[in-house]
């Protein structure tokens, strides 16, 4: 990320860990930064089964956009990381999928997500978790140590997305593979919301179109890439994010109508070839 980007990233999920941490719901993403009460990009993604299996302060920090866990094929034994993993709900259902011969990772760069996480690890009993501070760009893991990698609405967050996916790539097996979600964009977006840092924050301004994300995929060397729409935002919520951002919420909805989703963000490392 550039510095800018970075600070204020940081600044903010810092601030939600700490209100998860004091007992109040989050503040990062989408129309809870800005204070109302229905946030379109994070609402409904997990169903029970799943939440019935975390502690609820792990629910509360949960700031993505999908749940890559519920589409992702995880099989016993395998090595997860979670890029950006906040506090730490997506690495949590992952572990219990790879199951006691797996291991999941989490990468944040904030130390007050990464000590919420920990805090859920302790409250969950789950001992095939480890949680590391870093920066999605640069991963500290070696080459070709992990089977699958995850983040949830963190990749749109970075300024240097090229960086991400390479070392993405680094760090996967061969064969390895690549199960994101993310915030995705179709066509044209106005300005006035590529220039808004906080909505860098809102996991909005950062988005790639869906044509830009495949080439930056293929060009850091993966293949078999698909991206699947899990939820396509509509006019009105595009005012409940737009809302509270210092723009023309009325002029810009109509703009982005359809034209921001959520997505799955699927691709595979090749098999190394002698």
């Amino acid at each position: 990320m550039t510095d800018a980007i970075k600070d204020v990233v940081q600044a903010k999920y810092g601030e939600a860990a700490r209100r998860v941490a004091a007992g109040q719901g989050n503040s990062c993403c989408g129309a809870s930064a800005c204070g109302t009460d229905v946030d379109p990009i994070t609402r409904d993604l997990y169903d029970h089964t799943q939440t019935s299996l975390l502690p609820e302060e792990a629910l509360r920090a949960s700031l993505g956009c999908g749940n890559p866990t519920a589409l992702a094929q995880l099989n016993p034994g395998e090595t997860v990381l979670d890029l950006g993993s906040g506090g730490g709900i997506d690495v949590l259902l992952s572990a219990r999928r790879v199951g006691s011969g797996g291991k999941a990772y989490g990468l944040d760069m904030t130390d007050d997500m990464l000590a919420l996480a920990r805090e859920n690890q302790k409250r969950s009993g789950l001992s095939n978790v480890e949680f590391l501070k870093g920066e999605i760009e640069n991963v500290p893991l070696p080459d070709n140590s992990v089977d699958v990698i995850i983040s949830n609405c963190v990749i749109n967050l970075s300024a240097n997305k090229d960086r991400v996916l390479q070392e993405a790539f680094r760090v996967l097996k061969p064969g390895g593979r690549l199960a994101v979600s993310d915030v995705v964009v179709r066509g044209e977006v106005p300005e006035e919301i590529r220039r808004s840092m906080l909505l860098w924050v809102g996991c909005i301004a950062g988005a790639l179109s869906d044509e830009e994300y495949q080439a930056k995929l293929a060009g850091a060397g993966f293949e078999q890439i698909e991206i699947e729409p899990t939820r396509v935002y509509s006019v009105e919520d595009a005012r409940t994010v737009l809302a509270g951002q210092g723009l023309d919420v009325d002029a810009l909805a109509a703009q982005v109508e359809g034209k921001f989703m959520s997505a799955f963000v699927r691709a595979v490392k090749p098999t190394q070839r002698f």
